[in-house]
């Protein structure tokens, strides 16, 4: 993911609601009664390929309206059967207070005391509701996306800061195993005081921190936070290793799979140019990221480490999110059935 996208403690991202038509904000407001009576289950997908784990980050679809049920029905449509599942769509499903100051993509935010006062007011009551909500709306979550043949194996809450109290923290490890995830996602930490943090509660909730790396991501990067609890753990992003060039190539991070499988809950995959060639994110098979060598990998080693499609170059003209992600899905079908 770029960097852009990291959590930002003054604003929310709560794209999705924000982009909505009136249509789909009205189904959001429905909320349960709208999941319950969808046609959802028409088609089961399936995108679990020779022991391999294809899945997908619903931050692939942000570019579309982002209620609870409008990614189960993307993910449907895609066939994608597993998910990390970004937290704001479901902390809405699940009542949280609303942002008055919403992120919306490429919109600027112009900063005023009273904004900055409404925000802080805003993280404090969101702060409360987190340390007291209960877990029953993610637990109906996990039972109607699991229903529909959608799995949830990693939670990317915006609560694992370090401008985050504990009890945030907990709330996200408790949602992540409501939800049914063994792994929550998150920016690897510059400061090692927070990453002792993050696997001090998750061994206490039992759920893995799999902590994100951009272009800094290196072959030693995960090494302090990984000896700091057996619950810290890598969400190796496989596109951004490879544009970061220098020593990162192809060879060492095969190499960097193969020496830390046991500690890579989940990957995000993505076709990037290297540095040398501009390292621009491009359709899958036209850039650098060694996309068959790391799914043969998965496959041949038979590594239980969930493959998630992060839909980042650009949509071309008549095509959407949805039928971009389902491409690079099929892409990696007919790798792993070849």
């Amino acid at each position: 993911m770029p960097n852009s996208k990291k959590t930002n403690s003054m604003h929310s991202r709560r794209a999705f609601l924000y982009q909505s038509s009136l249509a789909s904000f009205g189904l959001l407001i429905a909320g349960k009664s709208a999941l319950a009576s969808s046609n959802l289950l028409a088609t089961t997908p399936n995108s679990l390929i020779n022991g391999v784990q294809i899945g997908a980050i619903t931050y692939s679809f942000r570019s579309m309206p982002g209620s609870a049920t409008q990614l189960l029905q993307y993910c449907i449509d895609a066939n994608i059967s597993a998910i990390e599942l970004m937290g704001d769509a479901i902390e809405d499903y699940a009542g949280a207070p609303t942002n008055p100051v919403p992120w919306i993509p490429g919109v600027k935010i112009e900063w005023t005391d009273e904004l900055r006062a409404k925000i802080k007011a805003y993280q404090i009551e969101l702060a409360k509701w987190r340390e007291t909500v209960s877990m029953d709306k993610f637990a109906e979550i996990k039972n109607k996306y699991n229903k529909a043949g959608v799995r949830i194996y990693a939670f990317k809450p915006n609560a694992l800061n370090p401008n985050n109290t504990d009890g945030e923290i907990e709330f996200a490890l408790k949602a992540a195993k409501a939800l049914g995830a063994k792994s929550v996602t998150v920016e690897l930490p510059t400061d090692a005081k927070h990453s002792k943090r993050l696997g001090d509660l998750g061994q206490k909730h039992g759920i893995y921190i799999g902590y994100h790396a951009h272009t800094q991501a290196t072959d030693t990067a995960w090494d302090v936070a990984l000896a700091q609890s057996p619950y810290n753990s890598m969400n190796l992003d496989c596109g951004h290793y490879i544009a970061a060039g220098g020593t990162n190539t192809k060879e060492t991070l095969l190499a960097l799979i193969q020496s830390k499988h046991d500690r890579i809950t989940s990957m995000h995959i993505k076709d990037r140019l290297n540095k040398t060639n501009g390292g621009n994110n491009m359709p899958w098979g036209q850039g650098n990221t060694p996309l068959k060598e790391i799914l043969s990998l998965l496959k041949e080693n038979k590594y239980s480490i969930p493959a998630t499609i992060e839909l980042e170059y650009d949509i071309p003209t008549g095509s959407d999110a949805v039928k971009e992600t389902r491409k690079c899905m099929e892409y990696a079908k007919s790798i792993l059935q070849a």
